[in-house]
């Protein structure tokens, strides 16, 4: 039997959190079960735990694709297009954004859990990626499809299946349940048993799992361990916060909810301890890090109030609501580090800001982000009011500014804000967007209706390449420094992800400071940023800080005596120039 008899203590003690102890005795043979069966099926990591190289590329497998005559796959010209330009050097891990098949939200509604949407590919292409990078799976844990199998059988009365989705009289007070969407939050269904009215947190298509039932654990938990055996290195437990319903309860956060991700993790710490489980909660920064545990949840958690913060520095010319911040960060458990990341495939969150910064800064994003051609997502509040929930837009427009400004001026601000992001502690996740400089798709916008899609741009491979090759283009700007921050940064041992991070006091409210160090205290790198679009004079008197004259990014010299000058936007990675 697998797992140490301490190890299946656990995962008996988590059940019984979950179901009480009669069910628990129940459940554990069958999961021990089915641990035992994929036990044997893990391939050998090639590598575990993380350091300064781990970095993360996001992408949807079909970001890519080929000409109308094209026989290739999207995720085969996708892995072309990554060697081609040599990332295999500089980002070793790509976060496939769901790749199976689906009917809604760009993949977040799951048909089939186990499948490949031919429109990306088969298997055979995701092992073929998995040869050049390490990967990343989303576990789209909270909902599936309404056309799937299980809601279909479930809408039949078929059992097991009968069990797998939650039906509410639609008289129930739900005012509590914390909502993410302006939407309903029951849709009625036609079932065989008569209309039913069925959880639906985040659209009528995507219909909510009920882990109250075991047998939707174990059918999950057999989807996690499948990943694994497909060679995902890090699974991303999508909408995780939302998992457990209690009826009279916010639906946030329960404990039911973080007894389950505790047991997954015990199940991977079982049969492949290499994994590594990242859970996506989009909301406050105290709620965020509480995924954490005590070492005994997720080994990452988004880094979501860094997005809307850096805009905010950016859009105020003040670090000091940053600076604050980041001086929290880091009293987190050992074994445990955040996942950076300024843009995704969803908007820029705003609920993270809660308590970090005053109601006039969002208002001011809100302005910010609708005269930059972005839109804002709202959200329905228990009173029925409507407050901001994200801001969609891409980080490359987010970080530019209204009227005629050079594709110089623009590259240089925004790459300024991904050298912050890169070098902070933790593993930064990088968009495919940001790499290669992509605006504001507001076609995709007007053909789907969808504001999401701002950001959610496929592109034929031809244009692309043409794109960024297009020597005074923004996008080339963007590119090909990316690339050189990317090369440079992986070679940095301060930056791995153990290394110490502190504030580092500049004095100045418009230039942004910070220092980490190798975890064997043999390199020191001093961040520092301007935030405005003036030269800026900045005197270090600190000693200790006279030695780190050589700026990694530029690759030169720029101390001078015992003070810098910073140009415009100018972002410096200082360290000692033998380092």
């Amino acid at each position: 039997m697998v797992g140490s008899s301490g190890q299946q203590n656990q995962l008996k003690q988590h059940l019984v959190r979950m179901y009480g102890e009669p069910v628990a005795t129940d459940v554990l043979p069958r999961l021990l079960d089915l641990l035992e069966s994929y036990s044997t099926k893990i391939p050998e990591p090639k590598r575990t735990g993380w350091d300064e190289t781990d970095v993360v590329l996001i992408t949807y497998a079909d970001q890519i694709h080929g000409s109308d005559h094209s026989e290739k796959h999207p995720l085969a010209i996708l892995r072309e297009f990554l060697v081609h330009h040599g990332y295999q050097d500089c980002i070793n891990t790509v976060h496939l954004l769901p790749f199976y098949p689906y009917t809604s939200d760009d993949g977040f509604s799951v048909v089939d859990y186990k499948d490949v949407d031919p429109n990306s590919g088969d298997w055979q292409d995701v092992l073929g990626l998995a040869e050049d990078f390490n990967l990343a799976f989303d576990l789209v844990a909270n909902h599936c499809s309404q056309k799937s199998e299980w809601f279909q059988k479930y809408l039949a009365g078929e059992k097991p299946y009968d069990e797998f989705f939650i039906d509410v009289d639609p008289a129930t007070d739900l005012s509590m349940v914390v909502r993410p969407r302006a939407l309903p939050l029951l849709t009625p269904f036609p079932s065989a048993d008569g209309e039913k009215h069925v959880w639906t947190t985040f659209s009528p298509d995507q219909v909510d799992l009920n882990y109250g039932s075991p047998e939707v654990l174990l059918a999950m938990t057999d989807v996690l361990l499948f990943y694994v055996q497909n060679g995902a290195r890090i699974i991303r437990l999508d909408a995780i916060a939302f998992l457990w319903k209690t009826i009279g309860t916010s639906c946030l956060h329960l404990d039911e909810t973080h007894e389950a991700v505790k047991l997954l993790r015990t199940v991977t710490e079982i049969v492949a301890p290499h994994v590594l489980l990242l859970t996506e909660t989009n909301v406050p920064h105290p709620e965020n890090i509480s995924y954490f545990g005590l070492a005994d949840e997720a080994h990452m958690v988004y880094q979501f109030s860094l997005p809307p913060l850096l805009y905010d520095a950016y859009l105020n010319e003040d670090a000091m609501v940053l600076s604050k911040w980041m001086a929290s960060l880091y009293d987190i458990p050992n074994g445990t580090t955040y996942f950076n990341f300024t843009a995704s495939h969803d908007g820029i969150g705003v609920r993270p800001l809660e308590g970090l910064v005053p109601q006039e800064h969002l208002d001011k994003l809100v302005t910010a982000t609708n005269d930059r051609g972005g839109l804002v997502g709202m959200r329905t509040m228990p009173d029925g009011s409507q407050k901001p929930y994200e801001l969609n837009i891409t980080y490359v427009d987010a970080m530019g500014q209204p009227g005629d400004v050079s594709p110089e001026h623009h590259a240089t601000r925004f790459l300024a804000s991904q050298a912050i992001m890169l070098a902070m502690k933790g593993i930064p996740g990088i968009y495919f967007h940001s790499l290669v400089g992509t605006r504001n798709y507001e076609a995709g916008v007007e053909e789907s209706g969808i504001p999401r899609r701002i950001n959610r741009r496929k592109f034929e491979r031809l244009e692309l390449e043409n794109q960024i090759t297009a020597h005074e283009s923004l996008q080339h700007k963007i590119f090909t420094g990316y690339q050189n921050l990317l090369r440079t940064r992986v070679e940095q041992s301060a930056f791995h992800p153990d290394g110490p991070s502190e504030v580092f006091p500049t004095g100045h409210a418009s230039i942004f400071g910070f220092k980490r160090t190798s975890p064997d205290g043999d390199q020191t790198i001093l961040v520092l940023a301007n935030l405005t679009d003036r030269l800026q004079a900045l005197p270090l008197g600190d000693p200790k800080i006279h030695a780190l004259t050589y700026d990694l990014i530029s690759d030169e010299y720029v101390v001078e005596g015992q003070g810098i000058t910073l140009d415009p936007y100018q972002i410096v990675w200082l360290t000692e120039p033998d380092q």
